[in-house]
């Protein structure tokens, strides 16, 4: 299995890692905290857990290995993104409260730049912010839109900044660009090399990490898997796309696929043509999201949303069903970048995130119950991850602190509508954005359906 997870995708190729397991649950047991999912929220729970009160009893159950699901197989943008409007979070809260959230994000990821040089997690950490083009004039407007927005909640250049055609070119070149937005916040990692290291770190911390361990049911204090039960004071369910495995949460969240590739190393004059000197990730303003980064080694790895969600939550691991899918992935980026036409693409790889019903991320705690969460978060996972573990730390030891005063902390998400109703309307969204592209590059206007879809999301 350890040698087979390397072909899962780019970066579990060339995360430095034999893959060697880690040994199964060995039968019943018992600890202070049960973390269930060994992806990027597990261990960052794990790892402030263990360094805020070394005599914790921490262990993490695993289905797979570590970094096998997201975690691992990402687009590798490490950014202040959060999946719900800062319109949303204040009316879960107060202006004050969202402001803070957003703040907290942005703080986020220089605390994950932090942890990799103190724990000497070799990520190939570059934070050179995130470059959004506008295409279009209709993307145009809605960058303009967003800036001007930003502006309303306070945020300054120095948060987020719009570029002309002109500033946009010095950082990217990309055809019919007419201008773009560009945040400092946002650092591109290798996602397999920063959640490895992240297990070798909590380790030396004193947790244990069985893998192989599937878990099979959650309920208060107690976790039933397929190799025994562990009990514990508390239970932190951090599963995200794999979520509706769990017995019990088959509407919780939704599972969804992006696709990604990566190109061959290209070559320094190509570079020179396109851009990204700081490795800064980019994307556009269309309405079915793509994201790209240039990597440590001078490949592109260009990733979207555009594969179909499954029906009854099924999740994929072979997507060579998805060929049309990176066929377009493709065509995107040489649309973006001619230069590229001839360059090979040399991986193609696929991983599930999670949705919940009202696209707001969310952590928690139940005192009552001892159950703890942390997930949704449509995409941006990692550094929410980050903010998720340190915020579950302060929630499990009882802490009052900013992290626990966010408003995402203890919301709870609608349950999805059962299938086929679920089915039917998220792949009728991703039929929308689709259609939404297609129609604003037709009409050199903003689409009626993206309007309609933007509603919808935030």
């Amino acid at each position: 299995m350890g040698c087979a997870l390397k072909h899962l995708s780019f970066w579990h190729e060339t995360a430095g890692d034999d893959w060697a397991p880690r040994p199964s649950l060995p039968g019943t047991t018992a600890a202070d905290v049960v973390v269930v999912g060994a992806g990027y929220t597990g261990l960052w729970a794990a790892y402030y857990l263990a360094a805020a009160d070394p005599g914790l009893r921490v262990v993490v159950l695993e289905a797979e290995m570590a970094g096998y699901g997201a975690s691992g197989r990402n687009g590798g943008w490490c950014s202040a993104l959060f999946p719900a409007s800062l319109p949303t979070l204040a009316a879960m809260s107060d202006r004050t409260a969202a402001l803070a959230q957003h703040q907290a994000m942005r703080d986020t990821v220089d605390e994950v730049v932090r942890v990799c040089a103190r724990e000497g997690i070799e990520a190939d950490v570059a934070k050179g912010g995130t470059i959004a083009l506008a295409r279009t004039p209709a993307q145009l407007r809605r960058a303009r839109a967003e800036v001007e927005e930003a502006r309303r909640w306070g945020r300054g250049e120095d948060d987020l900044a719009l570029l002309d055609a002109g500033a946009a070119a010095a950082v990217l070149r990309a055809g019919d660009t007419l201008g773009a937005t560009y945040t400092p916040d946002c650092a591109a990692i290798h996602p397999a090399r920063l959640v490895r290291g992240l297990a070798r770190a909590v380790e030396r911390r004193g947790v244990v990490i069985h893998e192989h361990t599937r878990a099979r049911a959650i309920s208060p204090h107690h976790v039933e898997t397929d190799h025994g039960s562990v009990s514990a004071d508390v239970v932190i369910r951090a599963t995200e796309g794999y979520t509706p495995r769990l017995a019990g949460h088959a509407r919780t969240i939704a599972p969804v696929h992006s696709l990604v590739l990566a190109t061959e190393p290209i070559a320094a004059h190509l570079w020179e043509e396109i851009g990204l000197r700081r490795r800064e990730t980019f994307t556009d303003h269309r309405h079915l999201i793509i994201y790209g980064q240039r990597t440590a080694d001078d490949r592109l790895v260009f990733g979207g949303r555009g594969a179909p969600y499954r029906y009854g939550a099924r999740i994929s691991t072979d997507f060579t069903r998805d060929a049309e899918v990176f066929k377009h992935l493709r065509a995107t980026y040489v649309d973006l970048f001619a230069p590229l036409r001839d360059v090979a693409v040399t991986h193609t790889w696929g991983g599930v995130l999670g949705i919940p019903r009202d696209w707001c991320a969310s952590v928690g705690l139940d005192r009552d119950t001892g159950l703890a969460w942390a997930g949704g978060y449509v995409g941006d996972g990692v550094s929410t991850t980050n903010l998720a573990g340190r915020t579950l730390r302060d929630l499990v030891l009882g802490r009052t602190t900013d992290l626990t005063a966010l408003p995402w902390v203890n919301h709870r998400s609608p349950a999805w509508e059962p299938e086929p109703l679920r089915w039917a309307g998220i792949n009728a969204g991703l039929r929308a954005a689709s259609l939404a592209d297609v129609e604003e590059r037709l009409t050199r206007r903003p689409s009626i359906v993206g309007r309609a879809l933007e509603r919808v999301v935030h």
